[in-house]
């Protein structure tokens, strides 16, 4: 089981996108174990794009995440970091697959809709930024045993 972080971006927030994206998660099988709607400020983007600050293009990345509210998830799953990367498909939308998140819904780079962390470390460091302990509701859905066996 893992725990990753997912934040629907501004411009997903904006377009009134946020059900029909977590129903996608949600119809995959995974736990959203906490959700809260937030304004990011410009030093939670500079300490969750730490690695693009002083990229040329961290500028316009600030002021897109700080525009609107984002809604913060985290969300568990077996291998939760893969399969939710694979559902949003790739970074742009305009190469992302149809059937993913990103390639039914985005067109672009940078307003691509999702954040989600790209490993395991960097969701543990994510996660840290966006919620405290007592935030995570952990839990088994009845439906687990319809879901997947036991051992998996």
């Amino acid at each position: 089981m893992q725990r990753t972080l997912v934040l629907l971006k501004p411009d997903c927030v904006q377009r009134r996108l946020m059900g029909t994206i977590i129903k996608r998660f949600e119809d995959k099988g995974l736990n959203i174990v906490a959700m809260k709607m937030i304004r990011v400020t410009p030093e939670l983007s500079r300490q969750h794009y730490a690695e693009h600050v002083e990229k040329p293009f961290y500028p316009s990345l600030e002021e897109f995440i700080t525009s609107a509210p984002v809604l913060a998830m985290a969300i568990d799953g077996l291998e939760v970091i893969s399969v939710v990367r694979g559902t949003l498909g790739a970074t742009s939308g305009l190469k992302a697959a149809a059937g993913t998140i990103r390639g039914d819904y985005s067109s672009s780079r940078q307003m691509n809709l999702v954040h989600a962390s790209d490993s395991e470390e960097s969701a543990a460091r994510e996660l840290e930024l966006y919620f405290n302990q007592e935030e995570l509701c952990d839990y088994d859905p009845v439906a687990t045993a319809f879901m997947r066996t036991a051992d998996e």
